[in-house]
Formats: structure tokens, C-alpha cells, sequence
């Protein structure tokens, strides 16, 4: 009987903490849910709790609402704005509905328009960054319910599409999920219907409530416009302030779910390498590989690759760097991109609010900071290609907790790179309402026994305050085995904090960051090392009251102080800017700058050209001119001019964008650089162009061109890319890579590869 009691009451006990928790599940942190007929109930605050419905009956999924249920539910509407006047109500009357059935949960949108004809749709790829300077209309779910974490979409009037995932309230625009929508015309506007299938979410099993919001842009008013109101001071980034979201309810999720997918692959390509030794000329070969996901749960997913292949990853685009540091290129392959923001150390949630910079025209120092895992050191040596054999990968999220765990392994080229294994382990925690704190460890070792091993470990914290205040810092260190200490070697540690202000009006910043002599993460990226950094800035950002044409006026000034191993200076940069945005969205801004450079040895900023060592003090002024992207001919005008290393530069920099109508657009960069100084003269040149044609969202052919006069090298790379069902690509290669020097009217090729490559996705 005793031990009968002690069942009974263990029982009770548990049903009554699932209950206690699934009633603080079910707690609205937001007016109450509101009673039907009505779907939205707002506070005096501006917070929203919308309810969403079971579809009534079967939706045709065209993007033109026309079936009987649009008339027969209320919409929500009433957006306000955060452009261009904060918490005025939106000028564009917007229409919402939300429904779910046992699939798909529907967001379907009636976007009404005073003057349709001045509608700005000049784009139609899918995630193009340009998609923003359209109009368009945007959902965001914060599935989970956490304020801090979920999905964006977004769409324009031509069904082009952008999506990204939101880790405390940072975007990786590189996610990728599996979603639909479809649009359609009427007389006064367009409409637009969103299908998101519940397996493409992650989202709190028995989880009833979400967290919402919706933006609505219109671009040639330049407005922006919310569900709840969102702070001017974070500009574009409006739809990341999940904190500030509305309240799904009603919603009734899937239990359980299968989550398994399997992706495999097959390739087919042609190669010839003429600086090969021995020369390569149309080496053919064709390759079979798979990825695989599986989710455990909805909140637990493991990842599987066996024969990876980058093939149809674009070339990075040329830059023309005139420093003694190195370039760090971004990360453009599917694998790594999917759950980068997981392992993301001491980076994500630096910038807390938005600047409030017009983004064109901002020009901030380079980021010197470590990272301690960047993914491009896995498949990568030197610049050449080693072959990934196998990883895997796994992401969980419970209770406040999220946690990563990569291992890869590399084959072997013969006199490149032995074969190596990369392993990575992440952990972050929830805090207070909108922080976090974080663990890192790395290891780069041999592929299999013995011998030299990198490592790093560390910890982080991110702690955002209110709307505009954020405190960040981390503490880390490396270690190699095997490894003689050299002579005088003194720290393998390297720390920052941070403190950062961001209002729309004032913001300020303050940052100290140290990297030991010996501090050295062999999976991560160190620009500069042995350094001690200082930096300060300061902003006065007003919108005048009367001037006309003007929005906002920018005064700043920062300092940037660095110190070498032996405490002695560096570097340092006295900048002073005004910079000034019009109501077209057009902005310009004059920077002046006072530097200062002492170079232990001597570098080339340009072949031909030696720069000694020796102590450097120059003054250099900088303007630019940014066109609105919402002309059909838009970028920013660069000219700088000043001092450079004892002597004088000169640029002339023009990145543009021309668009012939919403399927076609070209994106020149031409950069101009012309030095004279006392140890000769000399220029670095680039002219890069890329050429986009869209047949539709989910299907297009590019090029990318470019011109580098310090390598006399031509390049280009031409894709062509159809994903014939969600998930499944096709995908066609071309590149080659020329040499200038040669004889003749046609620069001979180095270098050149086709690639065709199928995948097809598999889901149970």
C-alpha cells in the first residue's frame, strides 16, 4: 500500500508540474487573446495578439484570395509606422490573415496602393539582398516563443524571395527553408499567399502560442510599416527585434513529426589546369555524394555528409586590398552556412538596435578581432580545393540552452595538405530577458594517430539592456602540441569587452581587445595579431525639423589606438565624418581621417612597388555620393585622396547596380587606385561586373567577370541554377581564369572547368 501511495502521489505530482508548466507555456506576454469573431486585440502600448484559424475550407494556393473565406474572416490591419514618422499610423492600408491546416500554417496579405504605378519591383531572384528595396511584404515567427529566436520571410509583387533564421535577434540570411508563395494583381494593389510547412520550422513541441509580427514596405514613400511598432534605431532591421513581435494564438501544431531528409548528389565535370605540373587539359571525372538530415526532435537535428561537393558555390568576388593584412572572404557553401550562427563566438549581437548609419555610406575600421572558428579553413589550404571525405553536424535547443557539435575530416593532397580532422563544440545560454553567455572549444588534428594538434577554448557573453544598450566581451586561448615555444614568446591569450549605445538619435561606443604574440586558432581567422586595440566613437544623429528634402544629418568622430607586443604604437585613426540622408534615400558623406602606421617590415601594396619599414603619419579624405536603390540606376561613388606611406593616393571607386526591368540587371565595380611615393610610384585596378538574368524566383543564369591589374589575371564564373522542385537544383559551372601577359588579342587560359550537377531531395 505504501509503495501504492508513493506511486500515486509521484503521479499527481508530475501531472501537476506539466500542468504548472504548460499553463506558463500557454501565459500571453501581450493583451489577451481575442474573443471571435475578432482576430487582433491591441493594447494602449501598441502590442498585438492576433488569432489565427483551422482553414475553413480548401485554399487555391494562386496568390489571388479570391475564395469566399477572405470576406467572411476579419483581417487584421492598422500597421504603424517606423518609417519614416515612428508610431504614426502606416499611409498603405495592408490586410492579414493567418490559417493553418495539419501541414501548412497560411499567411496571405492584401497589399492595397494608392498610386500602383510608382510600385518599385526590380528584383525576382531568390534572397537577393535587393529584395529590400523593393516593395514588399514580410512575416516574421518566433516559433519557440521565446522572444529572442525564429524565422523571417519576405516577398515582392514578382514572388521574389528572402528568408533567414533569427538567434537572438540576428539574422543568418544564408538558411535556407522550404517555403512557397504566390502573388497576384488587383485593380488598387497585389495580394500575396505564404505556405510554410511545419516540418521546414523548428518550433516548442506542445507549444501553443508563437510569437508574430509583419512589415510592409513601401519604397517610394520609403515607408516602413509593422503589425507592432518597431524603433527607428533599428533601421532595416526592424524585423530581427522579435522582442518587440505580437502574440499568435489558436494555433494548433503538429505533435510529432518525421524529419528525415536525404540529399544526394551527382556530378559530372571537366578540368585543365595548364600551370599544373603535370599539365591538366580536359581531365574529366564524375563524383557521387549525399547529405543528410535528420530531425530527432523538433528541437534536436543532426546533420550527415559523406563526399561533399562545392562545385556550383560562386567565386568570391575581387578585392582590391592595399594593407599589409590578409582579406577575409565570406563563407558561401550550403553546409556551412545552415547553423553558422550556432557556433557564431563573441560576433552575434554586437550591434544591439541599429546604427542608425545609412548603411551605403558607413564606413567602419576593419574588424581586427579573432574568430575562432571560421568555416572556410575546413576544405581549404592555401587557396586550393582539399576534398571533405565525411562530417556531421548537430544542433540542439531545450530549456535555454543551444548546442552545436561539428566534426569534418579532409582527404589528403599530395603536397598541399595531409589529411586532417576539425571538430568544434558550442554551447550558449539563455539569460535575463534578451542575453546570452557561451562556451567554444576547437580541435585541428591529423586525420588519423598522432601528432600535431591546434586547439582553442573560450567563453563569451552578449548582454543587451533595453532597447539600445548592449555589453558584450569574451575571454579565450589557444595551445598547440608539439610545438617549441620560440624565444621571448609570452601569451597565448586573447579578451575584448565592449559597450555599445545605439539610439536613433545618440550612440556611442567602447571597445578594448587584446591578441597574445602566441594566440594562434588554427580553424579560426586572425587578421592582425600581437596587437592591443582601443576604440572609441561617438554620434549626434538628428532629423531636422524644417529642412526640407533632408531626413537625417550625422555628425561622428572615432579613435582607433592600437599597440604592439612591446606596448609600443602602432597604429592610429582620428576619423570625423558628416554624412547626411535625403527623403529620396539618396545619401552622401565626407570623412577625414588622420593616421598613423609604424611597419616593422616592409610590405607591397602592389607587385613592383616596396613600401620599407619605418613610422608613416598621412592625412586622407574620403567623399561619398550613394543613390537611392530605388532609381533604376543606383551605388555609391567613392573618391579618396591623401597621404600613403610617405606619399600620396588616389581612388576613384564606383560600385553600381543597372536594372533592365525585374528580370535583368548588371552590378559593375570599378576601382581606381593611383599612388605615388618615395620609394616608386604605382596602381592597383579593379573592374568586376556581374550580369543576372532571372526566368523566374526559383531559376537563373549569372556571370561574374572581373579584372585584377596587380595579379594580370581575368576571371570568369557563369552559373546557371534551377531548383526544378523546393529543395532540388540543378546546376551548371563555368569558370576559367586568364592570364594578361600573354600575346595576342584573347588572354590564353590558365585555367578552366565545367561542372553539371544534380541534387534531389528526399523527405519522409
Amino acid at each position: 500500500m505504501r509503495r501504492l501511495l508513493i506511486l500515486v502521489f509521484t503521479c499527481l505530482l508530475a501531472a501537476s508540474t506539466a500542468q504548472a508548466q504548460q499553463a506558463l507555456d500557454d501565459r500571453i506576454d501581450g493583451p489577451a487573446a481575442p474573443v471571435a469573431p475578432e482576430v487582433v486585440n491591441r493594447d494602449a502600448q501598441g502590442h498585438a495578439t492576433i488569432r489565427t484559424v483551422r482553414l475553413p475550407s480548401p485554399l487555391s494556393f494562386d496568390g489571388s484570395l479570391s475564395e469566399a473565406f477572405y470576406t467572411d474572416i476579419r483581417p487584421v490591419s492598422d500597421f504603424v509606422q517606423q518609417e519614416p514618422f515612428e508610431g504614426q499610423a502606416a499611409t498603405e492600408r495592408t490586410d492579414v490573415w493567418v490559417f493553418f491546416d495539419d501541414q501548412f500554417v497560411y499567411v496571405s496579405a492584401r497589399m492595397f496602393e494608392t498610386d500602383s504605378s510608382r510600385r518599385v519591383t526590380s528584383d525576382m531572384r531568390r534572397d537577393s539582398s535587393n529584395l529590400f528595396n523593393n516593395d514588399h511584404f514580410a512575416v516574421m515567427f518566433d516559433t519557440f516563443y521565446d522572444h529572442r529566436n525564429g524565422y523571417f520571410f519576405y516577398a515582392n509583387a514578382m514572388g521574389g524571395m528572402v528568408d533567414a533564421q533569427l538567434t537572438n535577434e540576428q539574422p543568418n540570411n544564408n538558411w535556407n527553408g522550404l517555403w512557397d508563395v504566390r502573388t497576384a494583381q488587383f485593380d488598387g494593389g497585389w495580394t500575396a499567399e505564404f505556405r510554410f510547412p511545419f516540418r521546414s520550422l523548428r518550433f516548442k513541441e506542445s507549444g501553443r502560442l508563437w510569437g508574430v509580427n509583419f512589415r510592409r514596405v513601401v519604397r517610394w514613400k520609403n515607408e516602413h510599416s509593422f503589425l507592432t511598432p518597431i524603433p527607428q534605431s533599428y533601421g532595416r532591421r526592424g524585423l530581427t527585434k522579435i522582442s518587440s513581435a505580437g502574440t499568435l494564438v489558436g494555433l494548433e501544431s503538429p505533435q510529432k513529426l518525421r524529419n528525415l531528409d536525404v540529399k544526394p548528389y551527382a556530378l559530372g565535370s571537366t578540368l585543365t589546369n595548364r600551370r599544373a605540373n603535370p599539365p591538366i587539359n580536359n581531365d574529366g571525372r564524375a563524383e557521387f555524394g549525399v547529405d543528410a538530415k535528420w530531425g530527432i526532435t523538433q528541437s534536436v537535428i543532426t546533420d550527415f555528409t559523406y563526399n561533399t561537393d562545392f562545385a556550383q558555390v560562386e567565386d568570391d568576388e575581387a578585392q582590391v586590398n592595399l594593407t599589409r593584412f590578409s582579406v577575409q572572404f565570406p563563407e558561401k557553401r550550403e553546409f556551412f552556412l545552415e547553423g553558422q550562427d550556432v557556433f557564431n563566438f563573441a560576433g552575434g549581437g554586437s550591434q544591439q538596435g541599429g546604427s542608425g548609419i545609412p548603411q551605403a555610406t558607413q564606413q567602419n575600421p576593419p574588424n581586427n578581432a579573432p574568430v575562432l572558428f571560421f568555416s572556410r579553413r575546413i576544405g581549404l589550404q592555401n587557396g586550393e580545393a582539399v576534398p571533405i571525405v565525411a562530417g556531421g553536424r548537430l544542433i540542439g535547443k531545450s530549456k535555454g540552452y543551444q548546442v552545436g557539435a561539428l566534426h569534418m575530416r579532409t582527404g589528403e593532397v599530395a603536397g598541399v595538405a595531409a589529411a586532417t580532422d576539425y571538430s568544434v563544440f558550442r554551447v550558449n545560454r539563455d539569460i535575463l530577458s534578451r542575453s546570452r553567455i557561451g562556451v567554444i572549444a576547437t580541435r585541428r588534428g591529423p586525420g588519423a594517430g598522432g601528432g600535431y594538434e591546434n586547439y582553442a577554448y573560450g567563453a563569451d557573453a552578449n548582454f543587451n539592456f533595453g532597447t539600445n544598450m548592449n555589453v558584450s566581451g569574451y575571454v579565450a586561448q589557444t595551445g598547440s602540441t608539439n610545438e617549441p615555444s620560440p624565444e621571448g614568446a609570452s601569451s597565448e591569450l586573447s579578451y575584448r569587452g565592449a559597450i555599445n549605445w545605439n539610439a536613433d538619435r545618440t550612440g556611442f561606443r567602447l571597445e578594448h581587445n587584446f591578441v597574445g604574440d602566441r594566440f594562434n586558432p588554427e580553424i579560426g581567422f586572425l587578421r592582425r595579431s600581437a596587437f592591443a586595440r582601443t576604440f572609441g566613437s561617438a554620434r549626434y544623429s538628428p532629423r531636422p525639423v524644417g529642412w526640407r528634402n533632408i531626413r537625417k544629418v550625422f555628425y561622428e568622430a572615432s579613435y582607433d589606438y592600437y599597440e604592439d607586443a612591446n606596448h609600443d604604437p602602432e597604429s592610429r585613426e582620428a576619423q570625423g565624418a558628416v554624412r547626411m540622408e535625403f527623403t529620396n534615400s539618396d545619401q552622401w558623406a565626407f570623412e577625414f581621417s588622420r593616421m598613423f602606421e609604424k611597419l616593422d617590415a616592409g610590405f607591397s601594396p602592389t607587385p613592383g612597388l616596396a613600401v620599407p619599414d619605418g613610422a608613416y603619419e598621412f592625412n586622407q579624405a574620403r567623399f561619398l555620393y550613394t543613390f537611392s536603390p530605388a532609381r533604376r540606376v543606383s551605388g555609391t561613388l567613392q573618391m579618396t585622396y591623401g597621404g600613403f606611406y610617405g606619399g600620396t593616393l588616389r581612388e576613384w571607386t564606383w560600385r553600381g547596380r543597372a536594372e533592365f526591368g525585374p528580370r535583368f540587371l548588371m552590378e559593375p565595380t570599378v576601382s581606381l587606385n593611383y599612388f605615388t611615393t618615395p620609394y616608386g610610384d604605382g596602381d592597383s585596378h579593379l573592374v568586376s561586373s556581374r550580369l543576372t538574368y532571372s526566368i523566374t524566383p526559383r531559376m537563373f543564369a549569372s556571370a561574374l567577370i572581373q579584372y585584377q591589374s596587380s595579379t594580370d589575371t581575368v576571371s570568369t564564373n557563369a552559373r546557371f541554377r534551377w531548383e526544378y522542385q523546393p529543395g532540388s537544383e540543378l546546376f551548371v559551372v563555368y569558370s576559367d581564369g586568364r592570364t594578361t601577359l600573354g600575346d595576342g588579342f584573347l588572354p590564353p587560359v590558365e585555367n578552366r572547368s565545367l561542372v553539371v550537377k544534380v541534387t534531389r531531395l528526399l523527405r519522409w
